[in-house]
C-alpha cells in the first residue's frame, strides 16, 4: 500500500512532466504527505497535460455526501476494473501522483509471534529522482456545481524487494508508461492492465528512517536520514 509519501521541488513539475504550462498553485516542500492533504497531480485535459491540486482520498462522484463513508487513499489495481467504485475512474479518470519517494511500515515480531512494533523504511526508484505513482481521480460536485477533486494510489503485489517490507506496493511508472496512462485512448482492460506492475526488482533504494515519521506533524527533510538497523 502507500500511506504516505514525500514531494518537494514542486518548481520541477512542469519541466519533468512536459505540462502545458508552469502551475499556477504554490505548493510547499512536503516530507511527509498524509491522507486527507491536497496535493498536486498531472491530468489531460483536452490535448495539453496539466497539474491540478486534488484532495487524497478518493469520494465517487456519485457519492450522495463526501464528508461520509469511506475515502480510499489506495485502489487494489487487480480488482479495480470490476468494482463498481473503480471501474468509471480507472478507464476515464486517470492521473500521475508525482513523488520522490514514499514510506512503508514493516512489522516486527517478539520471539512468541506477537507483534513488536512497526519499523518504517523510506523508498525511491534509484533510476527516477521524480518519478509518478500511477493514480485515478473522481470530481463530485455539490448541489451548485462546485467540484471537489480527489484522488487515489493504484496499488499492486510486492517485487521481491518490497515483499520483505509490505505485500502490497504503490504502482511506480517509468516515463513511457506514464504517457500510456494518461492516454486516452488506452480504455481497455488489457491495455490498462499491463502497466500495473511491481517495479524492477533491483531499481528500489530502501533504507531504514526515524520513527518521527510516524507522526503526520513531523514534516522536515531529516525524515529523509537513513537510521542504523535493517
Amino acid at each position: 500500500m502507500c500511506g504516505r509519501y514525500t514531494l518537494y521541488q514542486t518548481e520541477q513539475l512542469a519541466p519533468r512532466f512536459n505540462l502545458a504550462a508552469k502551475p499556477k498553485f504554490i505548493s510547499r516542500d512536503n516530507y511527509n504527505v498524509a491522507p486527507g492533504q491536497q496535493l498536486p497531480v498531472i491530468v489531460r485535459s483536452g490535448d495539453k497535460t496539466v497539474a491540478e491540486v486534488m484532495k487524497w482520498g478518493f469520494v465517487p462522484f456519485w457519492s450522495k455526501d463526501p464528508t461520509r463513508g469511506l475515502r480510499p487513499i489506495n485502489t487494489v489495481s487487480e480488482s479495480a476494473f470490476e468494482k463498481p467504485m473503480w471501474r468509471e475512474a480507472v478507464k476515464h479518470h486517470r492521473c500521475l501522483v508525482p513523488s520522490r519517494g514514499f514510506y512503508e511500515w514493516k512489522k516486527i515480531f517478539k520471539a512468541d509471534g506477537k507483534l513488536d512494533r512497526r519499523q518504517a523504511y523510506f523508498i525511491h526508484p534509484r533510476d527516477q529522482e521524480l518519478f509518478a505513482f500511477a493514480g485515478i481521480y473522481s470530481v463530485w460536485r455539490d448541489a451548485e456545481g462546485h467540484p471537489f477533486p480527489t484522488f487515489s494510489i493504484m496499488t499492486t503485489g510486492p517485487n521481491k524487494q518490497m515483499e520483505k517490507i509490505h505485500n502490497r506496493m504503490p504502482v511506480i511508472l517509468n516515463p513511457k508508461e506514464e504517457t500510456d496512462w494518461l492516454n486516452p485512448s488506452y480504455d481497455q482492460t488489457g491495455q490498462l492492465a499491463k502497466l500495473l506492475d511491481p517495479y524492477d526488482d533491483g531499481k528500489l533504494d530502501i533504507y531504514r528512517v526515524s520513527d518521527e515519521v510516524n507522526s503526520p506533524s513531523n514534516n522536515d527533510r531529516s525524515l529523509l536520514s537513513e537510521v542504523a538497523g535493517s
